[in-house]
């Protein structure tokens, strides 16, 4: 039984609006897997661009692999994303003319070991965007307390 791997980025929530969200496997090196299924990556700063046709995920840092001898990664290189060519296209299109980004929302391993990146379709936050967020968590942090308090 594989223990399965869920790094999050939790900024990405707050700071973005997710119109979309798919599911994209990542191109890694032996070692690389290896640091993810110790959990030490980090998808907090990273954000997905494209070089031609192709979507890459950029500052992604994977951890370098304690026990590889010579074959070792760079921690922060470009990572490329498999996706199918008609989720690419709509990507592609979508960032081009509406303005919006691709945000990894989630590193995680599935039930058969390999590793996927959650990716959102997204669009920036204003600063009351981001207060509406806060208030709406307190009251409902508020409101639950209450409740565990009746019960």
């Amino acid at each position: 039984m594989q223990k399965t791997i869920n790094i999050l980025n939790k900024r990405a929530r707050f700071d973005y609006e997710i119109i979309e969200t798919f599911t994209a496997g990542i191109v890694l090196a032996g070692s690389e897997i290896k640091s993810i299924r110790l959990g030490k990556a980090s998808i907090a700063e990273s954000f997905c661009e494209f070089h031609g046709h192709e979507l890459f995920a950029i500052n992604t840092n994977i951890e370098e692999y304690a026990y590889s001898r010579n074959f070792s990664h760079a921690p922060k290189s470009e990572r490329k994303l498999l996706l199918n060519k008609k989720e690419l296209k709509s990507l592609l299109k979508s960032v081009q003319n509406k303005g919006l980004t691709i945000i990894p929302l989630k590193l995680f391993t599935n039930e058969k070991g390999i590793a996927k990146l959650d990716i959102g379709l997204c669009r920036g936050k204003k600063n009351y965007d981001k207060r509406e967020t806060m208030k709406e968590r307190d009251t409902k942090r508020d409101i639950d307390r209450i409740k565990k308090e009746y019960k």
